[in-house]
């Protein structure tokens, strides 16, 4: 982990009077952060549980840079704020992008294809000190008990919150010395006040979204403020502080054992960063607080150790390396978790290179005076190391994106006819020198593209519309993700006829109004406000899925009488209605299946009779719905008794049962003919 690596203001008149005060330079602070990314790693590799250790280091992390800043004041030197951020971050740049380098390099080799894509995301946000708001996005669980199947990038999140303090602390010294020196106050008192409510204010909106969405609350830097302003409080209210030796050199201990038992004896992944993070936190503000005791029986004679404070010296390297080892180690050995032996192995593999990093890129670039001179010569030197990761990055997602879709390779390409395939009179000869598309390395993102970014209203749940106003006709799409995927081919057909197309979807919601399998009250919350801006639009037709399949012979496909209700009260509002039947359901993960079959892509299929009912449930139902149309589109997904993974050598799916966008567009000629005859609509 990375921590401001400065040297501590020198101590006031009241700190010289105390003992363990008298050294500017305190080596157990090294020794701290050692036991610190011990834990990290020993707790990642061996237990695959969260240790506590990364709090410790973003309270570090705040207290040294508080020493930095109100040493400069009480010394009366002028703070650049612009220099000092070039100068720190010219010196976390260069470990941080050689180990993301180096991970691009072997994701390539080790890595399955279908996993490109997200870390080519992951680098940027990585890179761009944003890891933590696009892990928070993708509600990504830390905890998850299959590390080999986490992003090699996953642990930049901390480092991005880090990143983000160290531009935001900053601005508050400045701001508190000006206001000081404005309003004739004291400079220390002031910061406490500051820092003390922002402490306050950050634990009480931690506790409260820990309990509420403790996945996200993870990743939030707002939820970690708190354990920075600890840090800095810890700082500001050290030198005032007045212990005797015996109890400094009880303090010390107890804080060690709180420190290094906080990932054994507290359920870390259902608490943190909440209230309970106090506890390895609080216990490293007693270590640092006990000090130089110069006693024998003191914590910091252990901390101090040579051993100890060397390690510490390249913690920063040592947290950057250890988790793409794992993770990679892991994909390339096909196992979930690290044994005794392999994780050893990790670990020494991740000393190593956190020594050669430190040794040979961090302290050459940390001495290098040249882009100390002046402020463009540091842009220069950023600059430089930045491009080491963007070229690749950049580089590699064009390769990508190139040709690997029907989107990047056109509908007319006879490669690629896929639902065509399906139609009456075609005669297709596959060309087996043509790779199936979508490629692997893009098939997670083949969801519809909705002209502008949709709406974000929850977990799992989006309205997108496709930019008209006005159109010939408003046409709204609800039900869940199943319904969402039909949008690529509603889309193209409004694009032809300029209608209007609004999406109200949610994942695992179909439209009903009872609680059943995969409907929980979130589902039904959404339903009945998705309902009632519906009724309120007044569209021309609303679309979506009708039955539900669900790819088990003991679970046939179903038609919710929750669903009947809803229908029927569009359209006793006078809104038509097509109810689209749902799409099969494939036994596995269909792009992982095809990639370990690529000689037998049949055994990546489903027997029809797994997902459909002989006779759709729809049949029963279409009485009590007068004013509403079924299309079925089986016949374009499966063979009287087989559903394929790919048709026209285009894949159908993007996991298990999503169609893909690329299939879809091959779907939208017959989906608009099908449309057509249903709602009776002249183009």
């Amino acid at each position: 982990m990375s921590v401001t690596r400065t040297a501590e203001a020198p101590a006031t008149a009241a700190g010289r009077r105390q003992p363990h005060r008298r050294s500017a330079y305190r080596p157990e602070i090294q020794g701290l952060r050692s036991l610190a990314v011990l834990m990290v790693v020993s707790y990642h590799v061996w237990f695959g549980r969260v240790s506590g250790g990364v709090d410790v280091f973003l309270l570090v992390s705040a207290f040294l840079m508080t020493l930095q800043f109100t040493g400069r004041h009480e010394r009366r030197e002028r703070v650049d704020l612009l220099k000092h951020w070039l100068h720190l971050f010219r010196r976390l740049l260069p470990a941080a992008v050689t180990v993301i380098v180096a991970t691009l390099a072997a994701s390539y080799l080790f890595l399955p294809r279908t996993r490109w894509l997200d870390l080519i995301q992951q680098g940027w946000a990585s890179l761009s000190y944003s890891q933590n708001r696009l892990l928070q996005e993708q509600a990504v669980d830390y905890y998850a008990n299959d590390h080999s199947l986490a992003s090699p990038l996953q642990h930049f999140w901390s480092l991005s919150i880090q990143g983000q303090v160290f531009i935001l602390w900053p601005l508050i010294f400045a701001l508190a010395a000006w206001a000081a020196q404005r309003y004739r106050l004291s400079y220390r008192p002031l910061l406490a006040y500051v820092f003390f409510a922002l402490f306050l204010g950050s634990l009480g909106y931690s506790i409260y979204f820990t309990a509420s969405n403790q996945v996200q609350a993870y990743f939030d830097t707002g939820a970690r403020l708190w354990e920075f302003a600890l840090g800095t409080l810890v700082a500001l209210i050290l030198p005032g502080l007045r212990l005797s030796r015996p109890t400094r050199v009880i303090l010390g201990w107890v804080g060690l054992i709180a420190m290094l038992s906080c990932g054994i004896l507290l359920n870390v992944q259902a608490a943190f960063p909440g209230i309970a993070a106090l506890w390895p936190t609080l216990a490293a503000a007693m270590i640092i607080a006990a000090g130089q005791t110069q006693s024998g029986a003191g914590v910091d004679r252990f901390l101090s150790s040579k051993p100890l404070v060397k390690l510490g010296g390249m913690s920063y390297a040592l947290y950057l390396w250890h988790w793409p080892l794992l993770v990679l180690g892991l994909a390339w050995s096909g196992k979930e978790h690290a044994g005794w032996l392999s994780g050893s192995v990790i670990i020494l593999a991740s000393l190593v290179l956190a020594h050669l990093t430190t040794r040979f890129i961090e302290a050459p670039w940390r001495e290098w005076r040249w882009p100390e001179a002046r402020r463009r010569r540091a842009v220069i030197a950023i600059s430089l190391v930045v491009a080491v990761a963007a070229a690749p990055l950049a580089l590699w997602r064009h390769h990508i994106i190139q040709s690997s879709s029907i989107s990047a390779i056109g509908l007319d390409d006879p490669r690629y006819p896929g639902a065509r395939t399906a139609s009456n009179n075609f005669n297709f000869k596959p060309d087996g020198r043509a790779e199936l598309v979508p490629t692997p390395e893009v098939i997670a993102t083949e969801w519809p593209e909705f002209p502008e970014p949709c709406e974000d209203v929850g977990q799992n749940a989006s309205v997108c519309t496709n930019a008209v106003t006005d159109g010939a006709k408003k046409i709204v799409m609800m039900g869940s993700s199943h319904a969402f995927v039909l949008n690529t081919a509603v889309l193209a057909m409004a694009g032809k006829y300029q209608w209007e197309v609004t999406s109200i979807t949610k994942g695992f919601c179909p439209l009903t109004d009872e609680p059943g399998p995969g409907v929980d009250e979130d589902c039904l919350k959404f339903n009945e406000e998705g309902m009632a801006r519906v009724l309120e639009m007044k569209p021309d037709l609303v679309l979506t899925t009708s039955t539900r399949t669900f790819g088990d012979p003991a679970m046939p496909e179903r038609l919710d009488e929750g669903w009947i209700r809803e229908v029927q009260r569009l359209n006793e509002a006078g809104i038509p209605v097509v109810g689209i039947r749902d799409t099969p359901r494939m036994p596995a993960h269909t792009p992982d299946c095809l990639a370990q079959n690529p000689q037998a892509q049949e055994v990546c299929g489903s027997s029809r009779a797994a997902s459909f009912s002989p006779v759709s449930p729809t049949n029963a139902a279409a009485d009590r719905l007068p004013n509403t149309r079924f299309m079925d589109l089986t016949r374009y997904f499966c063979t009287d008794d087989f559903c394929p993974a790919t048709i026209g050598n285009v894949i159908v799916y993007k996991d298990n049962n999503h169609v893909t966008r690329s299939y879809m567009m091959t779907l939208a000629p017959f989906f608009e003919q099908e449309f057509l005859a249903s709602t009776g609509w002249q183009v």
